[in-house]
């Protein structure tokens, strides 16, 4: 198994994120080609909880224009992972 921490890179911070905090759904950023099984036990294994379901998503870098040339650059794209949690668990790191 790959290292959890590899596969969970970082929370996400956002309005949408916290509201499905009370649905008990958390929302990761994850590696761009970690698999849901793999997300469901590095989750399981860094925060000792029960996950129930795994939801991703593709998302696609955001197109920027450069400053001095006429010319445009691009964002990562990233992969995202809703976490359903089981009833009774949660995760320290989103206390509201």
């Amino acid at each position: 198994m790959k290292d959890p921490r590899d596969i969970v890179l970082s929370p996400v911070v956002s309005e949408k994120s916290y509201e499905l905090l009370e649905a008990n759904v958390y929302t990761f950023h994850v590696h761009p080609r970690a698999s849901k099984p793999e997300i469901r036990d590095a989750i399981e294994s860094l925060f000792d909880v029960t996950v129930l379901k795994v939801n991703t998503m593709n998302r696609k870098g955001k197109r920027r224009r450069n400053r001095r040339s006429p010319s445009y650059g691009r964002k990562p794209d990233t992969k995202r992972a809703l976490v359903t949690l089981a009833q009774g668990d949660e995760i320290e790191l989103f206390d509201v």
